[in-house]
């Protein structure tokens, strides 16, 4: 029994000391690394880094829009009278000045109600002139009258005077000195009668109805001239005739589109932009844009409008640009890019995007600060190649760590690779 308990006593022993052996050599491994691992961080700080300086970088193409080319002006054709189509002048495709006629109608039905114009134009005009004709003859027998009755007055005058004169003689009568005064007096009467009828006359106007008539038909000549010209379709501005649907023998009515022109030198840009969109044109008086089929081409386009209130249609800003088209390379209702912002405004602070030390969340690079380094926080943007943008935290100019920075500490000192 005591030869068992003895056993039992000397396993236990072994086993306490088995496991504190065990723990003292895993202690021994924790506490001291071999050799060769102490030599290899030696050698980590002692590597000689290398550096750049920090430029500003290409971050992004010009931000692009697509707006479409459209007429500065158009204005539809469209015939002041209805009719027949007997000749089209003028094509689809082809320029047009201003006033020049495009296709012509029957106006054999206007040309008639011309001649009847005229014809009752010279009659009014023929009316007039026997009117005046006689109106210079009564006047000319009036006055030829008034003439004579003043003679007649003179005569019996002086027949009156030698009559006084007999009766304050004695040789004659008061009778007779009476009669004679009687006929002075009515020739007198006959004078202001001739000389009443000469003011009314002057004052009527006798010829004032025929002189309305020949106005009238003046007018009706010119009315009926212009529905004549109305027959002639015409283009109501100089440009491209660029859609023309009139054929001979058609009928059209008035008021009807038959055609339109538009007028292609200038011509407008026009986009709808984004409230951000909007943001990046901000204060500019122009922008670049180019055709799709020509990129190369680059033109620049003059703001004419942007719109400072969303439309409530579109949900968008409408801008408006002008360019002179003088060869008409540009047509309505092609498309092209209308470029918002320039190479230039895409030009950014940039680091190599390896330089970056990245804890977590967090960005950081090392800055060169005469023989040691200085562990700056940054905040980065966009990403392009093989540069990343810096938004905070770095200058131009600055020299930054891009090779050996991982192995770096905050104010260490550091030795330049040349």
């Amino acid at each position: 029994m005591n030869n068992e308990k003895t056993a039992n006593r000397l396993v236990s022993g072994l086993r306490t000391a088995a496991i504190i052996l065990a723990a003292t050599v895993v202690a021994v491994g924790c506490s001291a690394p071999p050799p060769e691992q102490s030599s290899a961080v030696a050698n980590l700080q002692n590597r000689p880094i290398k550096v750049a300086t920090i430029t500003q970088h290409s971050m992004s193409e010009p931000k692009e829009q697509v707006a479409e080319v459209s007429a500065a002006v158009q204005i539809d054709v469209l015939p002041k009278t209805g009719g027949q189509v007997l000749q089209v002048l003028k094509r689809k495709g082809e320029s047009v000045q201003q006033g020049e006629v495009i296709a012509r109608l029957d106006s054999r039905d206007a040309q008639l109600q011309v001649q009847k114009v005229e014809q009752s134009l010279k009659s009014a005009e023929e009316s007039l002139r026997q009117s005046i004709e006689n109106q210079n003859n009564s006047r000319i027998d009036l006055e030829s009258s008034l003439v004579k009755v003043n003679e007649q007055v003179n005569s019996i005058q002086q027949e009156y005077n030698k009559v006084r004169n007999d009766f304050e003689a004695g040789t004659v009568t008061k009778r007779q000195v009476d009669q004679v005064e009687t006929q002075l007096n009515n020739a007198r009467l006959d004078v202001q009668s001739v000389q009443n009828k000469i003011d009314a006359l002057d004052k009527t106007n006798p010829v004032a109805s025929q002189e309305s008539q020949l106005a009238t038909a003046r007018i009706s000549l010119q009315d009926a001239g212009n529905t004549v010209a109305n027959y002639e379709v015409k283009a109501p501005i100089t440009g491209v005739l660029t859609d023309m649907s009139a054929e001979v023998g058609m009928n059209v009515s008035p008021s009807a589109k038959i055609g339109l022109v538009q007028q292609l030198d200038p011509i407008k840009i026009k986009a709808d932009l984004t409230e951000n969109s909007v943001k990046l044109v901000g204060s500019k008086q122009e922008l670049i844009f180019y055709s799709a089929d020509n990129p190369a081409n680059k033109q620049t386009a003059k703001i004419t409008f942007l719109a400072s209130q969303m439309n409530d249609t579109t949900k968008a800003y409408p801008i408006e640009l002008d360019v002179a088209n003088p060869d008409g390379s540009f047509k309505p209702g092609t498309r092209v890019q209308l470029q918002l912002t320039s190479p230039e405004e895409e030009q950014a602070l940039a680091v190599p995007s390896l330089s970056i030390v990245r804890e977590g969340s967090d960005a950081f690079v090392f800055i060169l600060n005469g023989d040691q380094v200085e562990k700056r926080k940054i905040k980065i943007g966009r990403i392009k190649d093989a540069f990343q943008e810096v938004v905070e935290g770095l200058k131009a100019e600055e020299s930054i760590v891009v090779s050996g920075q991982h192995q770096l500490k905050d104010g260490q000192k550091v030795e330049v690779a040349k």
